[in-house]
C-alpha cells in the first residue's frame, strides 16, 4: 500500500519507517526542511535502538521517501496518518490541537479521491468528530474516511513495540476502512495479537485511559515504596508478590522518579481536561498528577537529607538523566527540577547520560557534562543512579569515584543494599 505520515516526530517517523519495513511505499512528511534534509542523509534525529538500520534500508530501496510536499505524498497515497504533536497548553491542561486542525484544513484542499485519513497522535475523545467538521464537504462525497488508530509505542522498545504489538486499535465505523486497515496490519497481526475493532470515540479514549491507567501504576508503587522506607519493609518483595496476582500483574510496579517522557504526564493532564469538559470528575486520575508532582520534591529533599543541609561545594554525579533508559527524551524528566534545584544550592553536578549532552543544563553553572562514566564519578560526594541505563548496573564505585568517604543514592534500586554494606558504601535506595 501507500501510505503518507504527516509529521516526523517520535510517532510517526517511527511508524514511517517500520511500515515501510513490511513492503508498503511510505511518504514522511514534515515542514521542517532541516530535518527532511537530515533524513535523506540517513540522520536520525531521535535516539530509537535500531531506527536508523531499518531506515537506512528501506530508504535505499526506495520504499522511504522524506518530503516536504504535503500535496504530492497526499496524492500519490491511499491512507493519510495523522502524527503531529499534541502538547498541553501553556497555563492549562487539555491538549493543544492547532496542528491537528491545521493539517485537517491543509488536507481539504488537497484530497480529490477516496482516502483514509487516521489520527495516530493522542487527541482527546471526539477529536475525529471536529476533524470530519472541517472535512464535512468530503465525507458527504464519500471521499473520506476519519479513522483513530492511536499508537502504543515505547521509547526504547518501539521497534518491538510496532513489529509485535499487545493490540491494533482502530476506531471507525466504516467497514471500507476497517476492512483496508486489516489489511494493512495484517502482516503484523498475523503473530498472535489482536486487531480490535471500536467506535472512533472508543479508539481515542483506550489511549487516554490506558496511559492514565499506567500512570497510576507507577505512583501507587511509589507511594507504597514511602510506607516501606517507614516500616523497614523491601518494595521488591512488595511489587513481586502483588505482581504475582495476574489480575495485577508485575508490569510497573517499579518503584522510583516520578514518571515522566511524552505520554503519561501530558495524558494524564488532558484527560483530566476532557473530564471536565464531559462534566465528569477522574479523581483517582486528579490524585495520581497530585502525587506524581510531590514526587519529584520529595525525591529532592531526600539528597539534602543524605548530604546535610549544607550542600553549597558538594560535588553530586547524575548517572542517566533521561526519564528512562535507550531514549534521549528529556520531556518531564525528574532529573530537571532535581539538577534545578540542586544547582541553585550552589553544588557542583556532574552527569552522564549514554544518550548525550542536554540542552536542558547548557545555561546552569556549575553543571558540567562527561563524556564517560570515569570523569562523571571521580571525587563525587554523591552519585545519584537516575536512569536505570545498562551501563549502570556493574559498576565498581570505589574504583570509580577515588576517594574514602562518598554516598550512593539509587533511584533504581540497582544493587542489593546488603552487598554495598560489606563494602562499607553509604548506600540508599527506594522504598526499602
Amino acid at each position: 500500500m501507500k501510505l503518507c505520515m504527516i509529521g516526523t516526530g517520535y510517532v510517526g517517523l517511527v511508524s514511517g519507517v517500520c511500515f515501510s519495513d513490511v513492503g508498503n511505499t511510505v511518504y514522511c512528511v514534515d515542514k521542517d526542511q532541516k530535518k527532511i534534509d537530515s533524513l535523506n542523509k540517513g540522520i536520525v534525529p531521535i535516539f530509537e535502538p535500531g531506527l536508523e538500520e531499518i531506515l537506512k534500508k528501506n530508504h535505499k530501496q526506495k520504499r522511504l521517501i522524506f518530503t516536504n510536499d504535503l500535496k504530492k505524498a497526499v496524492t500519490n497515497s491511499d491512507i493519510i496518518f495523522i502524527c503531529v504533536g499534541t502538547p498541553t497548553k501553556k497555563n492549562s491542561n487539555s491538549a493543544d490541537l492547532k496542528n491537528i486542525y491545521s493539517v485537517a484544513k491543509e488536507l481539504k484542499k488537497i484530497i480529490k479521491k477516496y482516502k483514509i485519513l487516521v489520527t495516530k497522535s493522542t487527541v482527546p475523545v471526539s477529536t475525529g468528530d471536529q476533524i470530519e467538521k472541517i472535512l464535512f464537504s468530503l465525507k458527504k462525497k464519500k471521499l473520506v474516511d476519519i479513522v483513530s488508530n492511536p499508537e502504543f509505542l515505547r521509547e526504547g522498545e518501539a521497534i518491538r513495540d510496532f513489529f509485535y504489538p499487545d493490540r491494533v486499535i482502530i476506531g471507525t465505523d466504516s467497514k471500507k476502512a476497517n476492512r483496508i486497515l486489516n489489511s494493512l496490519y495484517l502482516p503484523i497481526i498475523k503473530k498472535t495479537s489482536r486487531y480490535f475493532n471500536t467506535s472512533r470515540r472508543g479508539a481515542e479514549l483506550i489511549k487516554y485511559a490506558s496511559n492514565a491507567f499506567l500512570a497510576t501504576k507507577i505512583s501507587f508503587i511509589n507511594e507504597i515504596s514511602n510506607l516501606c522506607e517507614k516500616t523497614g519493609v523491601d518494595v521488591k518483595d512488595i511489587s513481586l508478590g502483588m505482581g504475582s496476582d495476574q489480575r495485577i500483574g508485575e508490569r510497573f510496579l517499579r518503584p522510583g522518579p516520578a514518571y515522566g517522557g511524552s505520554c503519561f504526564p501530558k495524558d494524564t493532564r488532558a484527560l483530566i481536561d476532557t473530564g471536565n469538559k464531559f462534566k465528569t470528575n477522574l479523581s483517582i486520575v486528579k490524585t495520581v498528577v497530585n502525587s506524581n508532582n510531590k514526587r519529584k520534591s520529595l525525591l529532592t529533599k531526600r539528597v539534602e537529607k543524605i548530604l546535610g543541609n549544607n550542600l553549597v561545594g558538594k560535588k553530586i554525579t547524575f548517572l542517566g538523566v533521561t526519564f528512562k533508559p535507550n531514549t534521549d527524551d528529556m520531556r518531564e524528566a525528574s532529573s530537571i527540577p532535581m539538577i534545578q534545584y540542586l544547582n541553585k544550592k550552589k553544588c557542583k553536578i556532574k552527569y552522564y547520560d549514554p544518550s548525550g549532552k542536554k540542552s536542558e543544563f547548557k545555561s546552569l553553572k556549575n553543571v558540567t557534562y562527561c563524556k564517560n562514566i570515569s570523569l562523571a564519578c571521580i571525587k563525587a560526594d554523591l552519585v545519584i543512579l537516575h536512569t536505570e541505563w545498562n551501563d549502570f548496573k556493574l559498576l565498581n564505585f570505589k574504583k570509580l569515584i577515588k576517594k574514602n568517604k562518598f554516598k550512593i543514592y539509587d533511584l533504581r534500586n540497582l544493587y542489593s543494599p546488603q552487598k554495598m554494606k560489606r563494602q562499607k558504601i553509604q548506600y540508599f535506595s527506594v522504598g526499602r
